[in-house]
């Protein structure tokens, strides 16, 4: 049996609720591609923070999939997902608002950077998990792989503007008025949620002890050699592209000269490449089979990113794009196909657990990734240390190659349903 490939019905634009979460997320991602240049430039620019220090503000927007990860998943199993990402889209707003109001008040420190990343950290646990649970109760599942190309389209949208927004917000103004865009995207998403009419029907499930939910959703994530491959796939790949992107702001300003607006500029041109890999994700599903897709998008890109540390001027500058967009392309693209596959084929009561499951692996790696590149960068420079995660992204395909290798197609059954 294969995957449906994702042909999207015509009604699916004309879905007013998909729409309002459409939109809201748009908003929400370009303010979040806003701050992940911005962040960095308040840490750099206006408080002179070493490498290392910059490297600890991913560390810490990362760090509570390791600490709070699990229990996430059967809290959101067991609450209304929509309340939960209202809830996450507040506390977001209100961290970013603070860094420019402390600035204001002369009492801006990276301590208070970290903390509010640390928080905003925390929402993005719960809303992340909540909307992949909540996704496929909104939208039909014919229209899921569809529904997953087109909200990654739109973030790769908001990624190709954001960095160049925040670097012109920053010549303009400050670095500080980047998160000020970003705390008001949060808000319009909150905005947009509440307007959503859809209402989730509640299931009636026993009660049990939180650890027994939690061990069920690790238990059939491990016992499945699907989902197994590609947690470990993704914890590998993401240590690496994370200690390569913590350390990329300052590359691109001290090691390669480029200002603030240039690196913004730059940063933006690379999301180029997640815009093609969403629009190329179901035709090349269904021309190559879902596997085969999701294998060649992320293991077969992946060298490419060994362009990235010969960035500098003149033809260095073509191949840290070149390096970039293909990297990032083959993530989203793999990253849409699998999202389709894995909403199908997890149970609904499960799925928010099974979600965390794999997202504490994957994303529990991020916040190792930032230290190890942050220490790399201290001990043997900034360049050295992208060439070795860089290295580490290359050679993750792999693990992926040993799950997927003998399959053309993904299964389009419920877990557990197949002959």
């Amino acid at each position: 049996m294969t995957t449906t490939t994702g042909t999207s019905r015509p009604g699916l634009l004309r879905h007013r609720d998909f729409r309002l979460l459409w939109i809201g997320q748009s908003a929400s991602s370009l303010g979040s591609a806003v701050t992940g240049v911005a962040l960095p430039l308040v840490a750099v620019t206006l408080l002179d923070a070493p490498a290392f220090q910059v490297s600890l503000l991913t560390a810490a927007a990362w760090l509570p999939w390791l600490l709070i990860g699990l229990p996430a998943g059967a809290w959101v199993d067991r609450l209304p997902r929509r309340r939960v990402m209202l809830a996450a889209d507040w506390a977001s707003a209100a961290a970013f608002l603070s860094i420019p109001l402390a600035a204001l008040a002369g009492v801006l420190t990276v301590a208070h950077l970290i903390a509010v990343a640390l928080t905003a950290g925390v929402a993005k646990v719960f809303f992340a998990t909540a909307y992949r649970a909540y996704l496929p109760s909104l939208v039909d599942g014919p229209d899921l792989l569809a529904a997953n190309a087109r909200l990654q389209g739109s973030e790769q949208v908001a990624n190709l503007a954001g960095p160049g927004l925040a670097g012109l917000i920053a010549q303009l103004f400050s670095a500080l008025g980047g998160l000020l865009v970003d705390a008001a995207t949060f808000v319009l998403s909150a905005l947009c949620l509440t307007r959503v009419e859809h209402r989730e029907t509640p299931v009636e499930r026993p009660r049990r002890r939180l650890l027994t939910e939690i061990r069920e959703g690790v238990r059939l994530v491990a016992g499945d050699r699907l989902l197994r491959g590609n947690t470990l796939y993704g914890s590998a790949a993401n240590l690496a592209l994370t200690g390569y992107q913590s350390l990329l702001v300052v590359f691109l300003v001290n090691d390669a000269g480029f200002g603030a607006g240039q690196t913004g500029l730059l940063m933006a041109a690379t999301s180029l490449g997640g815009i093609a890999g969403a629009a190329v994700a179901r035709p090349l599903a269904a021309r190559l089979g879902s596997a085969r897709a999701v294998l060649v998008a992320k293991a077969g890109l992946a060298p490419l990113g060994l362009l990235i540390p010969l960035a500098g001027g003149g033809a260095g500058t073509a191949l840290f794009v070149l390096g970039s967009v293909a990297i990032i392309g083959g993530v989203v693209a793999g990253n849409v196909v699998f999202s389709g596959f894995l909403q199908n084929y997890v149970p609904g009561e499960l799925i928010g657990r099974v979600t965390t499951s794999i997202q504490v692996v994957n994303y529990g790696a991020i916040p190792l990734g930032a230290l190890l590149a942050g220490t790399l960068a201290e001990l043997f420079g900034v360049r050295a240390a992208l060439w070795v995660m860089l290295t580490v992204f290359a050679l993750s395909g792999s693990i992926l190659l040993a799950a997927l290798g003998r399959l053309r197609d993904l299964p389009d059954g419920r877990l557990g349903s197949r002959p």
